[in-house]
């Protein structure tokens, strides 16, 4: 992997302003097998980072009708990738286009490159990788909302799934460890 500025850095370092980096920074979230080139990434502004079954985790949400989907459920690992502001327009049209209709990386100015650890690819340009092996998926069911906004964004028959993933590899820019003892 050839992540700018990249260090290692430890899941309980990664210091990391959580609510920004879903509602602003965004995070690409790509699933697949990156040496066979069967890979997909969407653009994601839900989930969330933390502690579950004693393990590190990062849990993620996608729907049926995403192309993602179909990979998340083929393949045993994902990855989030977080990038700097230049590259918001990059993840705006990720988030748009389906791969199912083009080669929407090559539209934008992002490179693909081998994780350090899992099948599904990073991005060079990122400036925060987490590598995460999938641990638990469950689909979300609607009488269960509880919050009627919540239950406002969902649609009736493309419900999201949610997948956890046990963080097994972080890497990123100095400026996500945590200097905190």
């Amino acid at each position: 992997m050839s992540l700018r500025k990249s260090i290692e850095i430890d899941p309980v370092s990664l210091n990391v302003q959580i609510h920004n980096l879903w509602k602003n920074q965004w995070l690409l979230l790509t699933s697949g097998d990156f040496n066979t080139g069967h890979f997909n990434t969407m653009t994601v502004a839900w989930g969330s980072l933390g502690m579950m079954w004693n393990k590190p985790f990062a849990m993620v949400v996608v729907r049926p009708s995403r192309y993602t989907f179909d990979f998340m459920n083929q393949y045993p690992d994902f990855t989030l990738t977080a990038f700097p502001k230049e590259f918001h327009k990059d993840l705006s049209y990720l988030g748009k286009v389906s791969g199912r209709d083009e080669d929407k990386i090559a539209q934008t100015r992002l490179h693909p490159c081998a994780a350090r650890i899992i099948g599904s690819p990073v991005f060079q340009e990122a400036e925060l990788a987490i590598e995460c092996r999938k641990t638990y998926w469950n689909d979300f069911l609607p009488d269960h909302f509880l919050d009627p906004t919540v239950r406002a964004v969902h649609e009736p028959k493309n419900i999201h799934r949610m997948y956890f993933g046990e963080i097994i590899h972080i890497e990123g820019d100095e400026k996500f460890i945590s200097t905190a003892k």
